[in-house]
């Protein structure tokens, strides 16, 4: 399970999700990716499940790489527990995520299953995503 090893607050403020991604928002390393079209929070469940689904489909061909680390914890307070009281526990694990930002890259399998790989892996996140590939492939 995707998650920091130490982090130096437990706890952190939500943020505001506005603006393009600034950095990791080209193709680097495999030749075709997953690319967010609207900013959102993945968490570290997603990742790995969406994970799971490319490696799975490419059976045990290519390379994939993911481009997001879940590094901003967020908060929840018990079921049937009064407001007040402070800031609920850390629950879990998510990545910050704003438009244009790779997501995962996939290489050493063709087109058609890369894209099929791509599909399956963008329906286990909670974001519209677009397929892409690498800046001067043929």
């Amino acid at each position: 399970m995707l998650m920091p090893k130490k982090v130096k607050y437990r706890k952190q403020q939500k943020g505001r999700l506005k603006g393009k991604a600034a950095r990791g928002n080209t193709v680097d390393f495999g030749e075709y990716g997953l690319k967010a079209m609207e900013p959102g929070r993945i968490s570290n469940r997603q990742i790995e499940a969406a994970r799971i689904a490319i490696t799975r489909h490419a059976k045990r061909g290519g390379k994939v790489w993911i481009r997001i680390f879940p590094d901003k914890p967020y908060t929840r307070k018990p079921a049937e527990t009064r407001m007040g009281k402070g800031k609920g526990a850390p629950e879990g694990w998510v990545a910050v995520i704003r438009p244009g930002r790779i997501l995962y890259e996939v290489d050493g399998m063709t087109e058609q299953v890369a894209r099929e790989a791509l599909r399956l892996a963008s329906q286990k996140l909670s974001l519209k995503t677009q397929i892409v590939r690498r800046y001067g492939v043929k």
